[in-house]
């Protein structure tokens, strides 16, 4: 299989492309290297492997995304995963952020249409396309909120309800993206992920929460929560958004135009505090200060993923718990301190 992987030195990226070359798969990178971090993960998996090509290009450049894809034809598949990440970020410089995710997806899915490419290509969109889910009932129950009414989480089927810039630009991206199936023909699949982490995940406090979390509390930095600690979230071990995301390119023909909720569902929810901060203190040793400011625009009490569709379409569930991805993410972060110094 050939793979093209925009962003493909990113968190999630990296960790594809790792798993695809170590089973002897073809690799495209395609990068600019703007995310602190991405610099250090192409050249961890240059060190593994002695050959892949790298492109460096922003794909808010459509001629240098349709030339890398053109000159590495056939692809069997195109992941796009390069994206301007931070809700803040977004609120800060809104323009820039919907010509990342919008715009650039606009173009990667351009430059299949007009190559007539047959790769299935697969977008990650994100959990906040269902905005702030303020006609969900939510309810208090000891250390966590949840949901009133929707015991296996939020559906594909729930509303979308854009807010904040980020959201905009990554739901228009989401619907541009369902639309090229449609219209054009375009073997594309959306996943709206939830929370994401693992391993090669350089974590800043306005994404990347979890391993965020773990980075500050080997490296002793302070902890900000927005809110109370007790909103919930389901957390996905990259490993395991790996395993679907590649049945979904495997079983394209079944799924395409298809979209799927994606996280850890309901058995890997976590209060964002008042439950990781226990598990957290007991592997580290030590009790973590923090310090609290008001919520966020926007922030959702409760955001848990109903998983089941993937479940039933693709035959895959989470294997990795919350306690033994967490644990896993802090020994990378110790072994690798000084990424983070």
């Amino acid at each position: 299989m050939r793979t093209l992987i925009t962003g493909g030195a990113g968190f999630i990226g990296a960790n594809t492309a790792d798993r695809l070359l170590a089973q002897g798969e073809e690799v495209i990178i395609l990068d600019n290297l703007s995310r602190p971090g991405s610099a250090m993960n192409l050249e961890w998996l240059r060190k593994k492997y002695a050959e892949f090509p790298f492109v460096l290009a922003d794909v808010r450049d459509y001629p240098a995304v349709k030339r890398a894809l053109a000159d590495h034809q056939p692809l069997d598949a195109v992941l796009h995963f390069a994206a301007q990440v931070a809700v803040t970020t977004s609120v800060e410089r809104p323009r820039e952020d919907f010509e990342v995710n919008a715009l650039g997806t606009l173009n990667v899915l351009e430059a299949v249409r007009e190559l007539e490419s047959s790769a299935a290509v697969l977008y990650t969109s994100t959990n906040k396309v269902y905005g702030a889910l303020e006609g969900v009932g939510v309810v208090e129950e000891g250390s966590r909120y949840k949901f009133k009414n929707l015991p296996r989480g939020v559906p594909e089927t729930m509303p979308l309800d854009f807010y904040s810039p980020y959201g905009c630009s990554k739901g228009a991206a989401d619907q541009y993206a369902r639309d090229y199936h449609r219209i054009y023909g375009v073997r594309t699949v959306v996943f709206r992920n939830s929370c994401i982490y693992g391993p090669r995940q350089f974590g800043i406090e306005d994404q990347g929460w979890l391993a965020w979390f773990v980075i500050a509390a080997v490296t002793g930095r302070p902890i900000t929560i927005y809110g109370d600690g007790r909103q919930v979230r389901d957390v996905l071990h990259v490993s395991d958004l790996i395993d679907v995301m590649l049945l979904a390119v495997q079983r394209i023909d079944e799924v395409k135009g298809q979209v799927f909720n994606l996280g850890g569902g309901p058995q890997n929810s976590i209060a964002v505090w008042s439950e990781l901060r226990p598990m957290l203190e007991s592997m580290v040793g030590h009790e973590l200060p923090v310090g609290y400011q008001p919520w966020r625009p926007g922030d959702q009490k409760v955001y848990v993923s109903d998983i089941s569709k993937a479940s039933r379409e693709l035959g895959w569930a989470p294997k990795i718990d919350v306690a033994d991805g967490l644990r896993s993410l802090l020994e990378w972060v110790m072994e690798n301190r000084s990424l983070f110094a």
